[in-house]
């Protein structure tokens, strides 16, 4: 005889089965709630992260900076589907699913279900149906619900846009390009097979080449630099027996720049950790620099020094084709507060100079206020600006500006794949 069927109140509760772990959408979105609600860096989070596997960590990064360097264009494609403002962690899973729908060719089945899924597992399964309905639409309508997005403009806060001036639609183009790998060689060193020489010496790897597995890594051949970030050092053009201070120096691609030339660097370095980072590189290079943890604005040399290269720490708005979670954390009024450090950098390497000494000072900005403008500040306390030549800028013309400075943005050899913003400016002291 059959048993009845029981009735629903009394049948015992069984709780959903819990989706299967998903390392890399877990980290990427971490990654992107950690910005979004926290203006917490993305390497921050990823540096705390338990997740082991190199490949799940890439992958996440990857995922991550793509939601990140289309943020704005993606939240305004999802906002006519979105009757009300979600949750951030929310609307986070939500562009990740865009994301991987409208740029990063996943299989529509695959990017709604891993953030259906996604939700489920981070205790947001209420607002599953609302994911699965937005993004079914939206592997169904995209293209029409894009049509007439100004991605350029969308994808830049308007702070950003509005400081970069005529600017901004060229930066933007480089946003929107992941960086390729740029090698500076040691001097007589072989560069290894299948790179770009660029016209300043560096050479260019594509996206994705792992530095590890080049030949000539171990041996400290090479070392990771991008083309922008090799210019300053090449600039000062430190004479072999020179003493120069290198202020601010991990990870260490400058102070090697010239210890290889036999220069005497003093790399100083307030961060202790970032220190044993610059040790660790340069030991794999196998060249020698003196290494001090100090203050730079408090440290003096025991004597006064030919040059001090100064890449004074910065809002770092050129590196955002590497680190495009630059843009939604940084804010105005940091970079005014990091206008005034560098001020007290400025000065403090002018009592580290001899009579007549240089002053390299650079920054990883697009912003005036870290870069022209420290150099005018600067000029009405006595230094001299020593113009960079159209010859010294030879294998970058179009980065020498009218005043002599060096400057650089991802939208520049964009046929090439670009390069960080970088602004630089030689001084000497009087």
């Amino acid at each position: 005889m059959s048993k009845p069927n029981t009735p629903a109140r009394h049948r015992p509760h069984r709780p959903a089965p819990r989706p299967d772990a998903d390392p890399t959408r877990d980290l990427a979105f971490d990654i992107l709630c950690g910005v979004v609600e926290h203006r917490r860096m993305l390497e921050t989070t990823l540096d705390r992260s338990t997740v082991a596997d190199a490949r799940d960590r890439a992958s996440a990064h990857r995922l991550a900076a793509t939601v990140l360097r289309h943020m704005g264009s993606l939240t305004e494609l999802l906002q006519p589907l979105l009757r009300r403002e979600p949750p951030a962690p929310v609307r986070c899973a939500l562009l990740m699913g865009v994301a991987q729908l409208r740029l990063l060719a996943t299989p529509p089945h695959a990017a709604v279900g891993t953030i259906v899924a996604l939700l489920r597992r981070r205790g947001l399964a209420p607002f599953a149906g609302l994911a699965n309905a937005v993004l079914r639409r939206v592997a169904r309508e995209g293209d029409t619900l894009a049509d007439g997005l100004d991605d350029a403009r969308l994808d830049v806060p308007p702070w950003l846009w509005s400081a970069w001036g005529d600017r901004a639609r060229s930066i933007a183009a480089g946003l929107h390009r992941e960086a390729p790998l740029d090698l500076t060689m040691r001097p007589g060193a072989e560069a290894p097979a299948g790179g770009e020489v660029l016209p300043n010496g560096s050479i260019r790897f594509p996206v994705g080449t792992r530095v590890t597995e080049l030949p000539g890594f171990e041996s400290g051949q090479f070392w990771v630099q991008d083309v922008a970030a090799s210019m300053p050092a090449r600039l000062l053009n430190a004479q072999p027996g020179w003493s120069v201070v290198d202020l601010c120096a991990a990870p260490g691609g400058k102070t090697a720049q010239m210890a290889v030339s036999d220069v005497r660097v003093t790399a100083v370095e307030r961060d202790a950790a970032r220190i044993v980072r610059l040790q660790e590189n340069l030991a794999r290079l196998n060249v020698e620099a003196e290494c001090v943890t100090a203050d730079a604005t408090t440290w003096r040399p025991a004597v006064p020094v030919d040059a001090v290269l100064l890449d004074a720490p910065c809002s770092a708005t050129g590196t955002l084709r590497r680190h495009p979670d630059v843009l939604w954390v940084k804010r105005p009024r940091d970079v005014t507060a990091l206008a005034e450090g560098q001020d007290r950098l400025i000065d403090a390497a002018y009592e580290m100079l001899r009579p007549d000494g240089i002053l390299l000072y650079a920054v990883c900005s697009l912003q005036d206020e870290e870069g022209p403008q420290r150099i005018q500040a600067a000029l009405k306390k006595g230094w001299r600006l020593d113009p960079f030549t159209p010859d010294e800028l030879a294998a970058m013309p179009m980065a020498r500006t009218p005043e002599g400075y060096f400057r650089t943005h991802p939208g520049m050899w964009l046929e090439r794949g670009g390069m960080d913003g970088f602004f630089a400016a030689r001084l000497r002291r009087v």
